[in-house]
């Protein structure tokens, strides 16, 4: 059994990164599958060099997407600094999804029949620090006499269980639907392919960090999902993240 302050040892970096922290818009990016990096301590959850690498890990291209929207819209980014596999943190503990068995076509062998103990670990030492330093970086932004706004930062795979999804960007909000709107309307008739909680919904789980740190608030609030082959360079990632910015920007002068 591994205990909390096992899971990460004292050379490794901590579970969560803030950049930009001297941003003065207000806008609270947060990226939970940034990386594809495991702890020491979970050596490769059985999984071969490929599954490591692939999107069941991380979502190759969201940190790159979310550092260009930090530096176009002057906002601040958490992100969590380990995969997904070991704890996805846009998920609640109590989530099968949180330490997953499975995802797409993998088997997680690492993950199969884990304790009570050894969810609590991870949870103690990957999800919360990550969920606790966003909301002290909110609660700071808000005595700072700013309304913050949440923006959530994700890729997708164009491929899943042998199905090719045609949607390019996916525009995904939770009850509160403000920001989204505007974005949407202000992507119609755009150069991608953009539309509502696609590929994924509120349905799915995937609002989690949303129902957390700004619905309740009533901040406005958005979750984005690229196509991940749209990003794979450089330029695909500074197209992706202009388009992105001038929704984000557009859609706040709307809903403010």
């Amino acid at each position: 059994m591994l205990l909390r302050s096992e899971i990460l040892t004292s050379s490794e970096d901590d579970a969560v990164a803030l950049e930009n922290a001297t941003a003065r818009s207000g806008i609270v990016l947060v990226c939970e599958h940034a990386s594809s990096a495991l702890p020491a301590s979970a050596g490769d959850l059985g999984l071969s060099a490929e599954a490591l690498s692939s999107h069941i890990a991380w979502d190759p291209g969201a940190l790159a997407i979310a550092r260009r929207l930090s530096e176009k819209l002057d906002g601040l980014l958490v992100h969590q600094r380990f995969s997904r596999l070991i704890y996805d943190c846009n998920r609640p503990p109590e989530s099968p999804a949180a330490m997953p068995e499975k995802s797409e076509i993998y088997e997680i062998p690492g993950n199969r029949e884990l304790s009570p103990a050894e969810r609590y670990a991870r949870t103690a030492a990957l999800y919360i620090p990550f969920h606790d330093r966003i909301s002290s970086e909110i609660a700071r932004l808000q005595g700072e006499g700013q309304r913050p706004v949440v923006v959530t930062v994700h890729t997708f795979t164009p491929v899943y269980f042998g199905k090719r999804r045609d949607v390019e960007i996916g525009i995904l909000h939770d009850i509160d639907a403000r920001l989204a709107d505007a974005m949407l309307d202000a992507a119609s008739g755009g150069p991608y392919r953009v539309e509502r909680n696609t590929p994924y919904g509120p349905e799915d789980g995937v609002t989690h960090t949303l129902r957390l740190h700004a619905v309740p608030q009533g901040f406005a609030n958005v979750m984005i999902e690229v196509r991940n082959d749209l990003v794979g360079d450089a330029a695909g990632i500074e197209a992706i993240s202009s388009y992105l910015a001038e929704l984000i920007s557009g859609g706040l002068q709307r809903i403010t």
